[in-house]
């Protein structure tokens, strides 16, 4: 079984599969870091969202718990071009790919990810379709060319708190004032 990246201008890429049976359609975002595939993942920026990383490899140094942006990964799904298969960092506690399997995070690599820059860079961001469930790339384009633009869509819901929180460490020094609050920011502040 092949797993499939259809993009709305009928542009396909194939790969072995990640892991199990997925469909996932979503708006195809690129990401320039060199580092910080974590804070990507974690972003509520990118909720929905199917992240290329540009950089050619991801999870070199791990993760862990203390680095992450929101309590949890907020991306559909990712784009690489490699997964390194042994990450190496002291504060490392979950490979990448461990916690793509964790949270139910399609994660897609040996994709030419120069190819689909150049694609994103050109068209702007342009939705997209990873299957490993249906093969047919008409059906799976047609899928994604009815899959509703992001433009639009409420995902404050998704990505909201369901109770308010307070701190209750405040000096004169500091003040932050942020509509959307991070996990990161809330340690700073605490």
């Amino acid at each position: 079984m092949k797993t499939k990246l259809v993009l709305e201008n009928g542009t396909v890429f194939a790969e072995e599969p990640p892991r199990n049976a997925v469909e996932i359609i979503g708006e195809i975002v690129l990401n320039t870091d060199i580092t910080g595939y974590q804070e990507v993942l974690t972003d509520l920026s990118y909720a929905g969202q199917i992240v290329t990383m540009t950089y050619p490899l991801a999870g070199n140094y791990g993760l862990n718990s203390d680095d992450y942006e929101s309590v949890k990964p907020q991306v559909a799904g990712i784009v690489v071009k490699e997964i390194s298969k042994f990450p190496s960092n002291f504060r490392a506690t979950e490979s990448f790919k461990d916690c793509l399997i964790r949270y139910n995070i399609v994660g897609i690599q040996n994709i030419d990810t120069r190819m689909l820059t150049r694609i994103i860079r050109s068209v702007g961001a342009i939705r997209g379709i990873i299957s490993t469930i249906d093969m047919d790339e008409e059906s799976l384009l047609t899928k994604v060319k009815q899959s509703p633009q992001m433009l639009g869509l409420n995902l404050v819901t998704c990505v909201s708190t369901d109770n308010p929180y307070r701190w209750d460490k405040v000096d004169e020094t500091q003040f932050a004032l942020k509509l959307s609050v991070n996990e990161n920011y809330r340690k700073e502040y605490r």
